[in-house]
């Protein structure tokens, strides 16, 4: 079965994979390296969040639009040689239960397994999140470290020392934060952080957490009437002008 490109369906060459090169070039890399918040001894997300990359994740995670999980876990596999070396575990981070049941999956997870077989490295599953947070968006510092305090919590022990947090997307550093805080108080020494995208500045903050706001509503209320099993998987492009060669799906 030929491979296509996820964002324009062109169908790829042996050299490329999950992109193809025009949309591979157009993407929106990021100039500058993320800075990390402590305690995380690094952080590194390769992508800005603008399109097509949020197109792509929105439709991943309000539309279950699954077939872009291997472009998302390309780009963690390339970026993750830019994290320090000495990793030993993975962590995707957890999604609250209710939202697991709902949505049917926790993209994080979907992204980090092929990351998992590339690299060999346990995926932690030892780590939930107990109780579900409100939006950082429109909350101080202090408010947001208030917000997402006790939200998550260690089942058994731990054994790892270097352990990378896995997400779609890093916001205001908080949520990662708050698991480093988590895994350095057990018994990790250094704790990293790998996304594909980040929301940039402030802009790029308040659009991520107001697609949050506006899918919320909408999207408990489809999934609830869905069955998790039951995944549309027609291919629409996002990148406009490119029509697919690579029949019907």
């Amino acid at each position: 079965m030929p491979r296509c490109c996820a964002l324009c369906g062109t169908r790829c060459t042996d050299e490329e994979t999950t992109l193809c090169r025009g949309c591979h070039n157009d993407l929106p890399f990021s100039r500058e390296p993320c800075q990390p918040h402590a305690p995380l001894t690094t952080t590194v997300a390769p992508l800005e969040y603008s399109f097509p990359i949020d197109a792509a994740i929105k439709a991943l995670k309000f539309g279950r639009k699954l077939y872009y999980v291997p472009m998302f876990a390309d780009l963690l596999v390339h970026a993750y040689s830019h994290l320090p070396p000495g990793i030993d575990a993975l962590l995707p981070v957890p999604l609250h239960w209710w939202r697991h049941v709902t949505r049917g999956f926790n993209q994080s997870v979907e992204m980090c397994r092929p990351l998992q077989r590339v690299t060999g490295l346990p995926m932690l599953r030892c780590v939930v999140r107990r109780r579900a947070t409100s939006f950082q968006s429109g909350l101080r510092a202090t408010e947001r470290r208030s917000n997402l305090r006790g939200a998550f919590r260690l089942q058994g022990a731990l054994e790892y020392r270097h352990i990378a947090i896995v997400d779609d997307v890093i916001t205001t550093g908080e949520t990662a934060s708050e698991l480093a805080r988590l895994l350095l108080a057990n018994g990790a020494r250094t704790v990293s952080a790998l996304a594909v995208a980040r929301a940039s500045g402030i802009e790029g903050v308040v659009q991520h957490d107001a697609d949050k706001h506006h899918h919320s509503d909408q999207v408990v209320a489809a999934e609830r009437g869905e069955a998790a099993g039951r995944l549309a998987i027609t291919r629409q492009p996002l990148v406009p002008g490119h029509q697919s060669r690579c029949g019907s799906n």
